[in-house]
């Protein structure tokens, strides 16, 4: 079993919105995470997206980056 966080909310469509703003697709945002040395694939990038599969918090830093934004609320922004 994993010692893992797992999301009870899902960040999986601001992900995607944040995504889609930087103007990416999920094989090209992918890609770039894993230029950052962390393991991502397409496949796990879309899961994320549907809120099937939780986010690490090395890949949230990492998407941060990527999408150009400048606060982590973007990734909670609705939610609350």
């Amino acid at each position: 079993m994993s010692n893992g966080l797992k999301q009870d909310i899902s960040i999986g469509p601001n992900l995607k919105a944040l995504r889609r703003k930087a103007g990416l697709s999920q094989r090209e945002a992918s890609a770039r995470v894993e230029l950052l040395e962390l393991p991502m694939t397409e496949d796990i990038l879309a899961k994320m997206e549907q809120g099937k599969y939780s986010v690490k918090i090395s890949v949230l830093l990492a998407l941060k980056q990527i999408y150009g934004v400048s606060s982590f609320d973007a990734f909670f922004e609705g939610l609350l």
